[in-house]
Order: C-alpha cells, then structure tokens, then sequence
C-alpha cells in the first residue's frame, strides 16, 4: 500500500481520514486543530508538524480544505507540501475550490513531476463517516485509476469527469442543484404550513411521487423539526455557489436562480447564521412569509 498523507481533518475529512486508517493504510496527518489530528492518531495515523513533513513522508498527498486560499497556502506557502514533495508523487485534492485555482495548483506540480487530481465531494458529514461519498474527478486516465483504491474507501459513486479542474466544474454544477433544491422544499413545506396543511404529511406524500429526492428527505425532516445542526455549514454553501457564479461569468452562462439562493445565503449570514446547516434556508423563508 502506498503511505497516505492527509490535510485538513474538519467536519468532512476527519471521518475520511479514519476510514483510510481502517482500511488499513499508513497515514501521516496535519490540521491546525491538533484535537482532531490526535483523535485520527489515536485511531493508527502519524502526526506531522506542517504540511511540508506529510509531503515528505508520503506517497500520495490529499487535501480536504475549506476554500481556494486555503489550498494554494498549504500547496504554495512555507513548509507548505511543495516544499516536500518528491517527483512521482501523487496529489489529491478533495476540497470544493475554484476549477482555475485546480488548473494552477495542476500546472505548478507538474514542473516539479507530480500528477495531481482535483476531487471535490458530495455527501455531507453522513456520507463523509458511512464511506459513501460521490466523487467527481479531474485529471489524468492514470492518475484517477491510481487513486481509484483510495477513492473506494471514502465513496461509492466515483466518476473521472474530465480534465484539470473538470472535477471543480462538476462540483459546482452539483452545488447548484442543491442549494435550489434546498430552496424549492423550503418553499413548499412553508407554503404547506402557512396554509394550514400539516408539512410532515406534505412532505410524506411527496416522497411517493415525481417531487421525491433525498434532499426533501432528510432536508424536509430537518426543516419540520428545526434541527440546524450542521451536516454542511451555510457558509461554506454559500461559498460555493460564489464559485459557480464565478464559473458562469467565465464563460457567459446566466445562473439567475443560483444568484438568487446565494442572496438568500447572505441574508442568513448577515442575522448570524452562517455556522448552521444549509437546511437552514427555511429560516430566511418562513421570516418572509411571516411564519414562525
């Protein structure tokens, strides 16, 4: 087995990285919050100092950031994992950035004879800790079959989508979808509450029929109960539809919808609520409609 290396243990990649330890990889992890590096050491993993000395003890280097900056600072900065990395190594980044950031950080790593992947996620925390991920992939043929093992532990859907950056694009493309959708069920289990029709009931009888989506199931049951907890932080949604609307001004794709949902995304950011989950649109929903 190749040694693993692993950066960024959040919501997501701590339950990403334990699963890579209980296939029975080595690993060696870094993250800023040392209490979640000692929990994945605990489990088997190595501890590492910076993002340098994981290069330099690994094989194969992933990263699950929260944003672009965050990437290129851990790729680029000092004793970032440029500065360890030796040629015919692998990167793997996991993150949701921006599809031209994946290009530069693929373009700069291949001076230096390293393939790299961009593959962002989709699933939440739930998909993170069951290993049932969807993953969307950029990069190289040879690349994508030399991660597929990895990959196979943390998800189940896995699909190479293109070039650099093509895994980006798929992301953001994924991120419209569900903060729309997200949108639409908020919508209608309001509409359903404020017009005096019990919302559990609704969304039960759309789960039956053409409406059913995994959103209304698990998004509608936390709108119904208000349980907020985040499983995907409103601010980091919010966020990537910044990315797809960025996307979409690159190359003159008009995503109206999508700059609508971002808006209501600020508006719940501005009352302070961007730590909850992206559920959490009903809030902004229910205060327009005068519903408490």
């Amino acid at each position: 087995m190749e040694r693993i290396g692993f950066i960024g243990l959040g919501i997501m990649g701590k339950p990403m990285a334990q699963n890579l330890v209980k296939a029975g990889y080595q690993l060696v992890v870094h993250d800023i919050n040392r209490g979640a590096v000692e929990e994945v050491a605990a489990g088997g993993a190595a501890a590492a100092a910076s993002s340098k000395e994981v290069a330099a003890q690994s094989d194969v280097v992933i990263t699950m950031l929260p944003d672009s900056p965050d990437v290129e600072a851990v790729v680029f900065g000092p004793e970032g994992v440029a500065q360890g990395v030796r040629s015919g190594m692998l990167f793997v980044d996991m993150s949701t950035i921006a599809p031209a950031t994946a290009r530069k950080v693929y373009e700069a790593l291949k001076q230096e004879g390293l393939e790299s992947l961009d593959a962002p996620v989709s699933g939440g925390e739930v998909g993170a800790k069951e290993a049932t991920l969807s993953i969307m992939v950029g990069g190289t043929e040879a690349a994508f079959q030399r991660a597929m093992p990895l990959f196979q532990v943390m998800g189940k859907n896995i699909v190479l989508t293109g070039g650099p950056g093509a895994g980006q694009v798929t992301k953001a493309c994924n991120q419209i979808i569900v903060g729309l959708t997200i949108q639409a069920v908020a919508e209608a289990l309001t509409l359903a509450k404020k017009a005096g029709v019990d919302p559990a009931k609704v969304r039960s009888a759309l789960l039956g029929g053409f409406a059913q989506s995994r959103i209304l199931e698990l998004h509608g049951q936390r709108m119904i109960d208000h349980n907020f907890k985040p499983g995907f932080k409103i601010k980091l949604h919010r966020k990537d539809l910044a990315i797809a609307l960025q996307t979409g001004r690159e190359f003159a794709v008009p995503l109206m919808t999508t700059s609508q949902v971002a808006e209501m995304m600020n508006a719940l950011i501005a009352a302070g609520n961007e730590e909850l989950d992206h559920s959490a649109l009903a809030l902004v929903v229910e205060q327009l409609s005068g519903e408490k």
